[in-house]
């Protein structure tokens, strides 16, 4: 690999490292400010995915340094590099969480599925690893829909364009259900 391709991807996978790092902080943030009927549920839903998508980081920054790079996991760092604003939900009933966390899913998947093509021909090696962690991504992602879906197929989300809106459109529709 040229160091200009190497150069590239690294990065690459440290905006990846960013955007996963955000995500497991996140989600234990969802973690401890769940409440209402289906609080147990939801909680106990989390910490799995918590783990793995620590474990992701750890694979992002192994590579990097693989690759010859330097992975920078600091919290100013993550702050000062990452083009997302901060999760905005606090204390709120779980399905407001995760119709917010479904918009979340989209907006890392949709990025990681970018970087997965992107090195598709400059290094399968890093694009194999970014294919299984969309995998437990998109797995994920399914559990929360899970909770936003009618049984034809229309998320109650479907439209939102912040997590406010998701997390109200998600509440709103949970009342209307009998």
């Amino acid at each position: 690999m040229s160091t200009q391709d190497s150069t590239k991807i690294i990065a690459m996978l440290q905006m990846r490292l960013h955007a996963l790092n955000d995500l497991h902080l996140t989600l234990k943030h969802v973690h401890w400010n769940v409440v209402g009927p289906h609080f147990i549920a939801v909680h106990e839903m989390i910490d799995p995915q918590v783990e793995q998508v620590r474990s992701m980081t750890d694979d992002l920054a192994e590579r990097l340094s693989t690759l010859g790079g330097e992975p920078n996991g600091t919290p100013g760092s993550l702050v000062d590099k990452r083009t997302w604003n901060d999760y905005s939900i606090g204390r709120a009933e779980a399905i407001e969480h995760l119709g917010a966390l479904d918009l979340v899913y989209t907006a890392v998947i949709k990025d990681h599925r970018e970087v997965m093509q992107a090195t598709e021909t400059l290094d399968p090696v890093t694009q194999d690893m970014l294919i299984e962690q969309l995998r437990g991504l998109e797995l994920f992602q399914w559990f929360v829909r899970a909770h936003l879906e009618s049984s034809g197929g229309t998320l109650s989300t479907h439209g939102a364009t912040s997590e406010s809106s998701a997390a109200g459109q998600a509440a709103d529709q949970a009342r209307r259900q009998p």
